[in-house]
């Protein structure tokens, strides 16, 4: 194929992706949107009028980069490992891999796809903190790089669980069981620094706790840890992910029998 072959094979893909959540976006966006609020109000607003101050802003504040970038890793996630997944299930990913398209352009029109749900949905939780708080801009450069990262990171993540899983149960295990715990441990609605040591330090080795930090700064100029290492963290997580993805989509494992 040549380039332009290439180029809309890509556009043609990742058309498909976007269509396939944005028709059913009362099941796709609006639940997040949703969601949001009642952290908002439950967290915020009840439980947050309650406690001091954190790094110098109120707990509403503090916690609205965790929400935004929570509702970002989820998306991009689900839309990946459903969409691929049902592409598996319905046997038309076959066709794909024997077609002249390269394997990286699929790879990149699935994780396309799950980048721009996650900034859709980013989007739309951002416009429902604007009925609670003023999201912070310290440095939206580095809001924009944290944010892209780790849509693409999920959305890696999602297609290493849809390559795995031998069912629609087993897309569902990594959300629940692994995403879900390492998500509201990842400093979302606290600080590290208020953990005891032991726990600080145990807290260093969740992945999820580097992005929510970094998000952190980038809006509001305040984090628990260096964020050139947070975001070196990030940069290396996904150049593994996708190496691993696109090696795995090679050799057809998971798909091919």
């Amino acid at each position: 194929m040549n380039l332009h072959e290439q180029f809309t094979a890509f556009k043609t893909l990742l058309t498909k992706e976007v269509l396939r959540f944005m028709r059913i976006w009362v099941q796709t966006v609006l639940p997040a949107a949703i969601t949001t609020g009642l952290y908002f109000v439950i967290f915020g607003k009840m439980i947050g009028s309650q406690l001091n101050d954190i790094s110098g802003y109120s707990y509403m504040d503090y916690i609205v980069p965790g929400i935004i970038l929570m509702a970002i890793i989820n998306n991009s996630y689900a839309n990946v490992v459903s969409s691929f997944y049902s592409a598996k299930f319905q046997h038309h990913v076959e066709e794909m891999l024997v077609s002249p398209m390269p394997n990286y352009l699929i790879l990149l029109g699935f994780v396309g796809g799950g980048v721009l749900r996650g900034l859709v949905v980013g989007l739309a939780v951002t416009a429902v903190s604007l009925f609670f708080t003023e999201p912070g801009t310290f440095n939206i450069a580095i809001t924009l790089v944290v944010v892209i990262l780790t849509a693409v990171l999920f959305s890696l993540a999602g297609f290493l669980n849809a390559v795995f899983a031998n069912s629609f149960d087993d897309i569902s295990i990594i959300p629940t069981f692994v995403l879900a715990p390492l998500t509201y441990l990842g400093g979302i609605f606290y600080s590290i620094d208020m953990l005891p040591e032991f726990w600080q330090q145990v807290s260093l080795l969740n992945p999820i706790m580097y992005m929510i930090n970094a998000m952190r700064y980038g809006m509001l100029g305040v984090s628990d840890i260096d964020v050139s290492h947070a975001l070196l963290m990030i940069i290396l997580f996904v150049a593994v992910l996708f190496a691993f993805s696109l090696y795995l989509l090679n050799k057809g494992v998971g798909i091919r029998s």
